[in-house]
């Protein structure tokens, strides 16, 4: 296949959401349209008693909630799509905040009973730093929520954004009856409760036909023409330029669980969302088209697969042509690596695949040898740029409560600090006691739940008050030292060697940096890329 026509046939996104909004639902019945599984199984459907195919963690099972971004890849309509499912919860925004460096367009689901919430505005802000071009679904129509119009008033009020309605629904809560397509003059009528894709669509390229009442009854019908000729009126018409310029995002309603509007959703997306776009460097702008392959790490998961204690990290393909056996320059270690075994991914199944081309996701087996972040190249100098690690918001001691898993409990807490889920503090002059910051509680719950089912090992938090870490660094070395000594019980390391302060409150934090003028008190670890505190 030709590079260019292997780029022009992909299209790679994330689908983003508040808590419960149906992101994972919606994921499966994109997947359910691309033929890639056949019965979707709800996250909370009594009915079906199979779990959500992207919530492959035990503890999602559990919870009913993504706490990992998962990959998926499937074919439609001769276009490789490949999904990145994230974390709703906003304890885990930072995976989602990465996850977005790896994709060209985003998914915004919002629940229309709830409308925009905090997490969903959150999230919506890194979109537009990124200008990365969004289309919103508007989920759960088919239980009593706000208004169309409402909606649209809110979104575009919180989210900062003009949209532009490509569906309407026809009716809401008990009176559902289905979604007009304004991209292609299509009625789409379903009934609820239906886990297959069966769908009855009826072309009605004029609203005054007859047979659009007929089909939802006389006054459903008048609505619909009037709710349409207020759209026209009110929204501007939809350009692809604005929506690819991330000025204006297009918006479809529906159900998720019951079918309602997810074809017109994805059919309308392969044909409107962008194919892989270019990423910039810490040198220079990298287009898809060029030969030589280049890509970055935005994901390790350890403990894919349990039974194998595997580690993959998630690889980006920015540029050229991954190959299986090929030699590639890992820029950070100077080194050469080739992978024998790389992975496509369907949630927790992989299948090893012999190539692979700007857009797509491939996971690579490692023994340590990645960190986020990480750029390969076939030997070019040069650094993908990031979101990176802020400073936690959370702070607490790690405990040991079974001295014979010392070891079992050190390999775990550092792979799964490797993987992003929270930040690993050593105090190495305090007796090498181990500090972990989160922005979230529900955190701690994941990495002690994780650590004992996965690793064997067993720990307790001590809650710690601590305002933020900066990281400490100067080009006056004795002062360094002199802060270091002076502040020994606030000083810790994190997993790459580096000094940290963890400064006990904000006022101490700002009279540090009135004392040592000499030092410079990041916010983050990419210190090449951040703003001082």
């Amino acid at each position: 296949m030709k590079l260019s026509e292997a780029i022009n046939s992909r299209k790679t996104f994330a689908i983003i959401s508040h808590p419960d909004a149906g992101k994972t639902t919606l994921t499966e019945k994109f997947l359910l349209f691309g033929g890639a599984i056949q019965t979707a199984g709800a996250v909370k459907s009594n009915k079906i008693k199979k779990t959500a195919t992207s919530d492959f963690m035990e503890i999602e099972r559990q919870r009913g909630i993504s706490v990992a971004t998962s990959v998926m890849g499937f074919m439609y309509d001769g276009m490789q799509v490949n999904i990145l499912d994230t974390p709703g919860h906003k304890d885990f925004a930072e995976d989602t905040y990465r996850t977005l460096t790896a994709v060209d367009s985003v998914i915004l689901v919002i629940d229309c009973v709830k409308g925009v919430e905090e997490q969903t505005e959150r999230l919506m802000e890194v979109c537009r730093m990124r200008k990365t071009p969004v289309i919103i679904f508007v989920n759960k129509m088919d239980r009593d929520g706000k208004d169309a119009f409402d909606l649209l008033d809110e979104l575009e009020s919180k989210l900062s954004i003009r949209t532009r309605p490509l569906s309407w629904p026809i009716g809401i809560g008990p009176t559902f009856q289905g979604v007009y397509n304004i991209f292609n003059s299509q009625l789409k009528l379903f009934a609820p409760n239906k886990t297959k894709v069966e769908a009855d669509t009826v072309d009605i390229a004029d609203l005054n036909d007859p047979q659009l009442a007929e089909v939802i009854g006389n006054e459903p019908a008048d609505t619909l023409r009037e709710d349409l000729e207020m759209v026209e009126a009110i929204y501007e018409p939809f350009d692809r330029k604005s929506y690819l310029n991330a000025e204006i995002a297009p918006v479809f309603f529906g159900s998720a669980l019951n079918n309602f509007g997810i074809k017109e959703l994805l059919e309308t997306f392969i044909d409107i969302a962008p194919v892989p776009q270019a990423r910039d460097t810490d040198v220079r702008k990298v287009e898809p088209l060029e030969k030589t392959f280049t890509g970055f790490v935005f994901k390790i998961h350890a403990n894919l697969d349990p039974k194998h204690r595997d580690r993959i990290a998630f690889l980006r393909v920015c540029s050229g042509k991954f190959e299986r056996n090929q030699f590639f320059h890992h820029v950070r270690l100077d080194k050469k690596i080739k992978f024998s075994n790389p992975s496509s991914f369907m949630a927790s199944e992989k299948s090893t695949i012999e190539e692979a081309y700007p857009g797509d996701v491939v996971g690579l087996y490692d023994t340590g040898t990645f960190k986020i972040g990480d750029t390969l190249t076939e030997g070019e100098e040069m650094q993908f740029k990031g979101i990176p690690s802020f400073s936690p918001e959370i702070f607490k001691e790690l405990e040991n409560l079974d001295p014979m898993k010392t070891k079992q409990l050190e390999k775990g807490i550092r792979q799964l600090t490797d993987e992003g889920v929270a930040q690993l503090f050593i105090q190495e002059l305090l007796g090498n006691k181990k500090i972990i910051g989160t922005v979230g509680e529900l955190q701690f719950d994941v990495i002690q739940y994780r650590l004992e089912h996965e690793y064997g090992a067993k720990c307790q938090f001590r809650a710690l008050k601590y305002h933020k870490a900066c990281w400490i660094t100067s080009d006056n070395e004795a002062k360094l030292n002199e802060f270091i000594r002076i502040k020994t019980t606030d000083m810790a390391k994190d997993k790459d060697n580096n000094w940290v302060y963890l400064a006990p409150s904000e006022w101490i934090l700002r009279l540090e940096q009135q004392n040592f003028p000499e030092l410079t008190f990041h916010t983050t670890s990419e210190f090449k890329h951040e703003i001082v505190a």
